[in-house]
């Protein structure tokens, strides 16, 4: 029997270097390796009692069937008030859809809005997803380089010179992921301007919002009615309240074009897990004390890394205001050696510091900057220490 070929579309899409760095440093740790890991893109802490005992509710009651594609309404109610209340944004319940992860929200939206040949353009260094979710929906990623001396923020006169007649869309991450760059007021309202003056949409990706410091986090579709109208808002539950794994997402817009992401979801995961919604409501309606103790802890660790690795010769730093991400230039250590490593690129630095130093971090490779690797504050401040000792000593041997 012959080879069947696979579709195309997959020569097209990378892995995920996230991932694969994640599960090979578990890897190495079942193996009985001492391995620190700072490439982790979830909080180190628990989910808060009161949204676990909200599904243990769940499942005693029973709730445990399929939800209507869209979401419970009660859990879209809580969405519209948070909107509301939080954001400055009044959306109705046919506005928003609940999806498996914010991923699958922004996945849907894409699909949902763009059309092979379409073109999308992303601020580059970029969340590792967004190109190849583009890819996978047949339209071409337009990658806008962005520099540690703008703050890592595009500014309107780049966005523009890369609008051209297969321009579809523009998506936008505040709180940034990798970089911690964060928009202010006065950079979305020029963002918005352009926007509103071209036949564009716009994914605002605010899933960091309330991790924020220093700065005040803005929703760009509260600047006005006519880019409300153009943006599609994309937040969930995974980092603000420590609930990575319950998969859960949501996108807020333009109904049209949020009926066409219930109608992918229709055909695709169908609804997201009941007990994980139940939860989401508990999270959403019930006591936010704890998320802003999670935010000041993470401002100190972030004071900590950033401290810390000034403080390693040859590394440069961005100072982030948002996420709990570090991206620093370790570019000065490529082009040098150790036994038989050769430092070439960032993927040849996160591979000598896994394995020599035992550390776990994200090369700068993945998010389209390779100067840059990405270390995650969340882990404790004992643990930071450890793992940047053990990264410091790892690049003392190259030379």
């Amino acid at each position: 029997m012959g080879i069947i070929n696979l579709a195309k579309r997959l020569d097209e899409v990378s892995d995920s270097a996230t991932l694969a760095i994640s599960a090979k440093s578990k890897e190495m740790k079942r193996k009985g390796r001492s391995i620190i890991d700072l490439s982790v893109g979830e909080p180190d802490f628990d989910t808060p009692w009161s949204i676990k005992e909200a599904a243990f509710k769940a499942i005693k009651d029973g709730f445990t069937k399929y939800t209507p594609t869209a979401g419970i309404p009660e859990l879209i109610q809580a969405i519209c008030d948070k909107f509301k209340n939080d954001n400055q944004l009044n959306y109705g319940p046919s506005q928003i859809v609940v999806s498996v992860g914010a991923k699958q929200a922004l996945y849907n939206a894409i699909l949902a809005i763009c059309n092979p040949g379409d073109e999308v353009i992303i601020p580059q260094p970029f969340w590792v997803s967004y190109p190849e979710q583009v890819k996978l929906a047949g339209a071409t990623p337009i990658l806008v380089s962005t520099y540690p001396e703008a703050g890592f923020r595009i500014g309107k006169n780049e966005l523009k010179k890369k609008i051209t007649s297969k321009t579809k869309l523009f998506i936008l991450n505040s709180p940034c992921n990798p970089t911690g760059a964060v928009y202010s007021r006065e950079d979305l309202s020029e963002i918005a301007e352009v926007i509103c003056s071209h036949q564009l949409y716009l994914i605002f990706d605010e899933i960091y919002e309330k991790l924020v410091y220093e700065r005040e986090h803005y929703s760009i579709a509260s600047l006005g009615k006519e880019i409300e109208e153009k943006t599609i808002t994309v937040n969930g539950l995974s980092k603000t309240y420590s609930m990575t794994g319950w998969r859960i997402g949501y996108a807020a817009g333009p109904e049209k074009i949020i009926q066409g992401m219930k109608k992918i979801q229709s055909h695709s995961t169908s609804c997201s897990n009941s007990i994980a919604q139940m939860a989401a409501l508990s999270a959403l309606k019930g006591p936010q004390d704890e998320v802003e103790k999670r935010r000041e802890i993470f401002a100190r660790r972030r004071n900590f890394i950033v401290d810390r690795l000034k403080k390693i010769e040859g590394v440069s730093c961005f100072f982030p205001q948002g996420a709990f991400y570090v991206f620093p230039d370790f570019s000065s250590f490529f082009g040098k050696r150790y036994n038989n490593w050769i430092i070439k690129n960032s993927l040849d630095l996160a591979t000598y510091l896994l394995e020599e130093a035992g550390v776990a971090v994200v090369p700068g490779i993945a998010f389209g900057a390779d100067h840059y690797v990405r270390l995650s504050y969340a882990a404790s401040i004992e643990e930071i220490e450890k793992g940047l000792s053990r990264v410091e000593e790892a690049l003392s041997l190259l030379k």
